[in-house]
């Protein structure tokens, strides 16, 4: 069963749902900046205005009580709080933040923070950005910012959210911002740095917070499960090998490092002598002991950028998919933790799971959307299922809390259980918000 304090939840991005782009004081992030290019997104669509979160939170977080949410993942915006990424603070985007995590104490909501979602500041990018060898101690800097106002009442932190795809799709393959693609040599250095700002804020974290933090990364990364052609030892293997095509989207290759303090055979016999290499120092930085291992997980897969001349591993024709053509595949939520949990020997924490849908508001003025809460019902069961087993899991937090921006689909995938007319903002409760509440009261039991 599920634990009596499991932290039910939902998330968010800052650059996703606040909107308020330009507003009172706020400097510029790469997606900000680039997607201004309406050749960028699906119907040149951007962030500027998103869910209008940063005006109405108020009303968020009373549709996140009616819930009954436990948690709440959420992401700072780094030149909300800096402009410029470095030097002078914007008290304006502080208070934003501040007055938010009041508001979620308020309804009895654990708040958690993400420091770096992928909205990188524009003025540090112009000098180079995670290139620059000095972009750890920017980092670093924020993060103390942030820590010092917010470590009273939040203990959860998250230092990135998927450097896979924010390392991978936007500086290796091109289709996120900063939409480039970079030499393998150059790809090392962002590696380098993201890996040593990580420890610098997991550092600056410990030494400054005011509660005793709780403190983890959100990685993502393709997970196999057995089947009747996969055994599950075959499964495991390759949840955690690689090779030098999709190595950039592995889990091992960022979480052993961090987990372990050393890399992966895989990128050993990969790399050779090109892979990283850090001083004891660095070593001592970088794997810092963290508190649980956290993750985001939607579906089993062989690959992050799969064949489509052909099916996978986990499809057939007409096999269930979502709206963005990934697989229904409730069992990865068994799998996953099991998997991550033998490897690392931490506490699990999901931090996002959910599906997009297509969903709308029909005559009745609801939003009827069962595809989804029987998606989750099997992917919760599951999940159930690793806990029966022994395995630790602090909390769920579903993806996401209301439609927001889906970065370059722009707002046509609908992951959110609260619906918004992106034309008025109205806030509409789904079906399956009212489901997941009822689940939330019951602890699971209702599953």
């Amino acid at each position: 069963m599920f634990k009596d304090d499991f932290l039910w939840g939902a998330a968010s991005a800052a650059y996703q749902v606040e909107g308020a782009y330009d507003e009172d004081g706020k400097g510029t992030g790469i997606w900000d900046h680039f997607t201004q290019d309406v050749t960028r997104c699906a119907h040149g669509e951007n962030g500027n205005i998103a869910c209008d979160h940063y005006h109405r939170y108020k009303e968020d977080v009373a549709l996140m009580k009616e819930i009954g949410l436990k948690s709440y993942r959420f992401s700072i915006n780094w030149t909300r709080v800096i402009p410029e990424g470095y030097g002078k603070v914007n008290e304006a985007g502080i208070r934003f933040y501040s007055d938010l995590v009041d508001e979620l104490i308020g309804a009895g909501i654990e708040p958690m923070v993400t420091l770096f979602h992928w909205n990188y500041p524009y003025e540090l990018y112009r000098k180079g950005g995670w290139k620059n060898a000095d972009s750890p101690e920017w980092f670093a800097q924020y993060v103390k910012v942030v820590v010092d106002a917010l470590s009273d009442r939040v203990r959860y932190w998250f230092t990135f959210n998927e450097p896979q795809l924010f390392l991978g799709g936007g500086h290796k393959i091109g289709f996120h911002a900063p939409f480039e693609e970079n030499s393998a040599k150059d790809m090392m250095t962002l590696y380098r740095n993201v890996f040593l700002a990580h420890g610098k804020a997991v550092s600056v974290i410990r030494r400054n917070a005011k509660l005793s933090p709780m403190i983890g990364m959100a990685p993502t990364g393709s997970v196999c499960i057995p089947t009747d052609k996969i055994t599950e030892d075959e499964a495991r293997r390759r949840t955690f090998d690689f090779d030098s095509e999709d190595y950039f989207f592995s889990n091992a290759w960022w979480a052993d490092p961090i987990m372990l303090g050393r890399f992966t055979d895989c990128a050993c016999d990969v790399f050779g002598d090109d892979l990283i290499s850090f001083t004891k120092e660095e070593w001592e930085l970088v794997s810092q002991p963290l508190d649980y291992y956290a993750f985001n997980v939607y579906q089993a897969q062989t690959d992050m950028v799969p064949d489509r001349s052909k099916y996978d591993d986990y499809s057939y024709i007409g096999s269930p998919r979502t709206t963005t053509d990934w697989n229904v595949t409730p069992e990865v939520l068994y799998y996953a933790p099991k998997f991550f949990y033998e490897r690392y020997k931490k506490p699990i924490m999901i931090t996002e799971n959910g599906m997009a849908n297509t969903d709308w508001e029909f005559e009745d003025g609801k939003v009827h959307d069962p595809q989804r809460i029987d998606f989750l019902s099997r992917y919760l069961k599951e999940l159930k299922r690793a806990t029966d087993d022994g395995i630790p899991v602090l909390g769920y937090q579903y993806w996401s809390i209301m439609d927001n921006f889906e970065w370059t689909s722009g707002y046509d995938k609908r992951f959110g259980m609260i619906y918004v007319d992106y034309r008025t903002g109205k806030r509409t409760l789904k079906d399956s918000a009212l489901w997941y509440a009822d689940v939330i009261r019951s602890n699971g039991s209702k599953l």
